[in-house]
């Protein structure tokens, strides 16, 4: 099966994704020297652009690495990219944007010297939709046995960086044991994310998910749901340490991402979670959707079509 259309524009040209143009020399293809964010479209509008354009910013900042773009340049440049992949692509739902921006080229070596200048990648393909049978019975976890999340003091999980290996090598090991994602502990043992997702639990009516120095991206959906979502639906929400041995006190998981906002969890590895209409992660995803409704009517100068 061919896989679907994705748009690119390399420091302002547009171009196939499957067209070359990041030079071998690349830092950020040679050693992950690089920041990114992903955003997704509600209805055309871009959602939270200005948290992820900040939380970019700081991961920049946290690898010593100049931004030369502004907010209004990359903004006018996701515009043109969209624009071009609706043209290729005129029945194009909501979209899934992509930002990368590498400390640039150079000569070969660890240096951040050697590099001469940053570029940027935009990436647009369709936004992923959440297939019916997940939103019903749930996402199957495992967690990872024989690798653990990256420590804060080490390679913080908070930067959003091109180096994805420990995410990578993480949800190998539950997919060979047949589950969609992975659960990842950190060094003293606690539970951190997924691969690419927040995670939060639900217990007594009280949702609890971990804090960030566990370890643990600043999600975006993540920071909606503690602060919007959970009090608008009148659902306490709690940052706290939680541990593995825990899991079978909870009555619900759920999965924060950006591009599919919350996904129930309906197993991690032997322990099972209640799903589907009925449950709390069910009216937190219903009043996600209305918030996200609402930022949609707020903001018609991030339309783009």
């Amino acid at each position: 099966m061919a896989a679907h259309f994705i748009q690119a524009n390399t420091n302002g040209r547009l171009h196939s994704a499957l067209e070359a143009s990041v030079s071998p020399v690349n830092r950020g293809f040679l050693y992950g020297d690089a920041v990114y964010e992903v955003w997704r479209t509600y209805e055309g509008v871009i959602f939270a652009w200005d948290g992820h354009w900040r939380r970019l910013l700081a991961s920049a900042e946290a690898l010593f690495m100049s931004v030369p773009f502004s907010e209004a340049k990359i903004l006018a440049e996701v515009r043109r990219t969209v624009a071009a992949y609706r043209q290729a692509v005129p029945a194009a739902g909501d979209l899934y944007i992509r930002l990368q921006i590498t400390r640039g080229e150079g000569s070969i070596g660890l240096d951040v010297a050697l590099a001469e200048s940053p570029g940027f990648v935009i990436l647009i393909q369709p936004c992923p939709l959440l297939p019916a049978a997940h939103l019903e019975n749930g996402l199957r976890l495992s967690i990872a046995r024989t690798l653990r999340r990256n420590p804060v003091e080490a390679l913080s999980p908070g930067w959003k960086t091109g180096n994805y290996l420990n995410n990578i090598l993480c949800l190998r090991e539950a997919r060979l044991r047949g589950a969609d994602e992975v659960l990842i502990l950190n060094l003293a043992g606690e539970i951190t994310e997924a691969a690419v997702s927040n995670l939060a639990f639900v217990r007594d009516g009280e949702v609890l998910t971990p804090p960030v120095g566990a370890g643990i991206l600043a999600g975006i959906t993540r920071s909606c749901l503690l602060e919007s979502v959970a009090p608008a639906a009148g659902v306490p929400v709690r940052e706290v340490a939680l541990r593995p041995e825990e899991l079978p006190t909870m009555s619900e998981c759920f999965l924060l991402s950006t591009t599919k906002d919350l996904v129930p969890v309906g197993s991690i590895d032997d322990v099972g979670f209640r799903t589907g209409a009925g449950t709390l992660t069910r009216k937190l995803k219903d009043e996600f959707a209305r918030h996200a409704q609402a930022y949609v009517q707020a903001h018609p100068e991030l339309k783009l079509w």
